[in-house]
């Protein structure tokens, strides 16, 4: 990982630590770490971090998730400054709108975490922390273009506002607006985006150095993909297909030390997401509402370190589909949604000795929908010597029922709702098993070596079936259970030679168990590898990066047992390399070129986005029964789908930008 032992990291415990005294394994990482590979957004990023991978879900509007350990992106949760207010919508839009030139690290936490952050942080979390503005540079900027005419900017910096403030502004815009069509199917490659987005945070200067800090950011984006010839007139229309997205958010979060002798913090957060958007002819027009406030004492007792804690959380959400509400008063429809979650914590860290460690928590929320829920944890960090850490991390998870987030599938037309059952939260349990292992040569030479092995189980897991009747969407628990287990190893080696290996390998075996039947999940690769190579040319002030990942085999989205496309993905690499050199301490020229091998899911495949000739299913013919049967047109019984998507349709790509930073 990107960062030395000693680093501070929250995310574990909730508490400021060095990550070498962390009970809970925390991998942290600082932006230098994401500079060997630059993108435009943190969702892009996390491509490089071993066992994290952004998940593509649409070839036609590029939505995703990030799944962690090979599960669904869902059971991620994403914090920002320790905050729960990326989820839902903002799951599968907002993630590409977290700008680089803001972040001052991520951690990143791999199992549940749901007895100090509750719903949501089933198979882990990632927090994303904000620079403070005490620290950050008075002014960044960061420009970079592409040869597919990417633009991307960032801008930042710092003020003071008389003697007891400081305020930090960051500004990031995006610009792909030249639509591409390299496999020919006369479909876009890669989703046409314009966004911006804007940041501010004050610190305040209090007495005793008590912290009180606030921050708040606007988000704008508009999308489109789908039909080269595709433009606003055809938004919504049946005749050239394009799917438009809008996206408007707004978000204000702080953090208040309490003017009293114990260490107490109020945190709260309030967030807007609106969306407004076409799939060819359907609508989805949805709005989300989140306010969260938080409140931690922390006391240290002899050897007892407590951190005690109470939460709510109210999430609202609307939209115009048959699986919620109405957004327009003169149509009939569900009530929308409207979930209170209350919630206790507490958390003793027993620290016996300097090599035994115990922590010890346990969390209480109340649902109206599933009534009382108790999340356990337990961790014990072993220290063996100097050099050598072994930590055991158990813990549940839980997610309250959330039936209304966006699906592809509900907006095919209207559906009645079936709940054929009272559905149960999703749980999952947690155990792994970490060592840690330092080796110290002679000229600064060093390694870490981080392993582990891990086993989650997952039961209730809330699925909506929309086969058995093509008037219904019938929800009901899985009558089974998931099973995600594997060993996960990083490897971070720096020589007196000027090089610096960051290695990375998951082992996965993720699993649907159903009816005594085991079945692999779906989009979940069983090996992936991630490495980043760095050098620094002796006397240059020049730096090498080369960068990548690969993946093994997965299985894949059919719609028919005709369908002509590959059941399972090939074993596949994106690789990229760049060349940085640095004139003085201001400025930093870059440039690379991304997808060295221009591998693209095209390759050995007739076609990716099926029937794109037809993509109003115009021609499509069913049985009685609601089945696409084959005929002369549609030879392959297919609908038109684009979620067949498992790597990047960008191919090949240069790239060149520069970096400036005044002190």
């Amino acid at each position: 990982m990107e960062a030395t032992l000693s680093e501070i990291v929250v995310t574990g415990t909730m508490k400021a630590v060095k990550r070498l005294e962390s009970p809970v394994p925390v991998e942290l990482y600082n932006p230098s770490f994401f500079r060997k590979n630059p993108t435009s957004c943190i969702f892009d990023g996390l491509q490089l971090v071993n066992g994290v991978r952004p998940q593509i879900n649409c070839n036609v509007c590029n939505t995703g998730d990030i799944r962690i350990n090979g599960l669904p992106g869902p059971y991620t949760m994403v914090l920002i400054d320790g905050m729960p207010i990326v989820s839902s919508l903002s799951t599968v839009y907002g993630l590409s709108g977290i700008p680089n030139s803001l972040v001052e690290r991520i951690e990143i936490v791999k199992g549940p975490a749901s007895s100090l952050y509750g719903s949501e942080a089933v198979g882990g979390l990632i927090n994303v922390i904000t620079k403070k503005p005490s620290n950050a540079s008075a002014i960044t900027a960061d420009l970079m273009t592409t040869t597919w005419n990417e633009l991307n900017a960032d801008i930042g910096f710092t003020l003071k506002a008389g003697k007891k403030a400081a305020i930090l502004t960051g500004i990031n815009y995006f610009n792909y607006d030249s639509p591409k069509d390299v496999n020919g199917d006369s479909f876009t490659d890669l989703t046409l985006q314009k966004r911006v987005s804007v940041f501010q945070k004050w610190n305040f200067t209090r007495t005793n150095n008590r912290l009180f800090s606030i921050a708040a950011r606007y988000y704008n984006e508009n999308r489109w993909g789908g039909d080269m010839r595709w433009n606003k007139a055809f938004r919504g229309g049946d005749s050239i297909y394009g799917e438009s997205i809008y996206t408007n958010r707004w978000e204000v979060l702080g953090n208040y030390q309490l003017p009293v002798k114990e260490m107490m913090f109020l945190t709260f957060s309030l967030n807007q997401h609106d969306q407004d958007s076409r799939y060819g002819t359907s609508s989805f027009i949805a709005k989300q509402q989140i306010a969260f406030s938080q409140l931690t004492f922390n006391k240290t007792f002899r050897k007892h370190d407590w951190l005690l804690g109470a939460a709510i959380r109210y999430t609202f959400y609307n939209d115009n589909t048959p699986a919620a509400g109405s957004l327009d008063p003169t149509k009939l429809g569900f009530l929308p949604q409207r979930i209170v979650l209350p919630g206790i914590f507490a958390q003793d860290e027993i620290k016996f000795n300097e090599q035994h460690k115990l922590l010890l928590g346990m969390r209480y929320d109340y649902s109206a929908a599933h009534g009382s829920i108790l999340t356990p944890r337990l961790a014990y960090k072993y220290t063996i010597n100097d050099q050598n850490f072994l930590r055991v991390n158990m813990g549940t998870g839980f997610r309250v029922v959330n039936l209304f987030t966006e699906d592809h599938a509900a907006l095919t037309g209207a559906r009645t709702v079936i709940i054929k059952e009272a559905l149960k939260p999703e749980k999952s349990f947690n155990i792994n098993i970490n060592y840690n292992h330092k080796i110290y040569g002679s000229n600064g030479n060093s390694m870490n070596i981080d392993a582990t092995a891990f086993y989650t189980y997952f039961n209730n897991r809330i699925v909506g079936d929309y086969d058995t009747n093509p008037n219904q969407i019938i929800y009901g628990n899985l009558d089974g259970y998931a099973v995600s287990k594997g060993v996960s190893v990083n490897l971070d080696w720096t020589t007196s030679t000027n090089w610096k290996f960051l290695i990375g390998a998951t082992y996965l075996d993720v699993g649907l168990y159903e009816n005594q039947q085991k079945e692999q999940q779906i989009l979940t690769e069983k090996f992936s590898g991630t490495w980043s190579i760095s050098y620094e040319i002796p006397g240059t002030q020049i730096d090498i990066d080369y960068t990548g990942n690969v993946y093994g085999p997965m299985r894949l989205p059919l719609l028919s047992s005709l369908d002509p496309r590959n059941e399972f993905s090939p074993w596949w690499s994106i690789q990229n390399i760049q060349l940085s050199m640095h004139l003085g301490k201001k400025i930093e020229l870059y440039g690379g070129v991304k997808n060295l091998l221009n591998y693209l899911p095209t390759n050995n495949n007739p076609f990716i986005i099926a029937r794109t000739n037809d993509p109003f299913d115009k021609q499509v013919q069913y049985n009685n029964s609601g089945q696409v049967i084959p005929t002369a047109n549609n030879p392959y019984a297919l609908t038109f789908d684009p979620n067949y998507v498992y790597a990047p349709n960008q191919g090949i790509r240069g790239f060149i930008g520069v970096r400036m930073t005044i002190q």
